[in-house]
């Protein structure tokens, strides 16, 4: 199961008045276009203007990105 939270985005090209996704009848499950968190991630790296596959870090001999090897951008809130 996908938990469900809420966030509130405004500006810096985000579409306004946009709900994206949806809970099922209790609030407390996804029930369509459930957004990882890697996805939410690489969207607000995007929205500020920096390149989430090239924000790496090394660590014991091996790259780290923020959003892990997952992240992709969440294009339907994007203006």
């Amino acid at each position: 199961m996908v938990y469900v939270f809420t966030v509130w985005m405004a500006g810096g090209g985000i579409k306004k008045g946009t709900t994206y996704g949806a809970s099922d009848d209790f609030g407390f499950g996804s029930a369509t276009d459930a957004v990882h968190v890697h996805d939410f991630q690489a969207t607000i790296l995007h929205v500020l203007g920096i390149d989430h596959k090239k924000l790496t870090f090394k660590f014991q001999g091996r790259d780290y990105r923020l959003t892990d090897v997952h992240g992709e951008v969440v294009k339907g809130i994007l203006s």
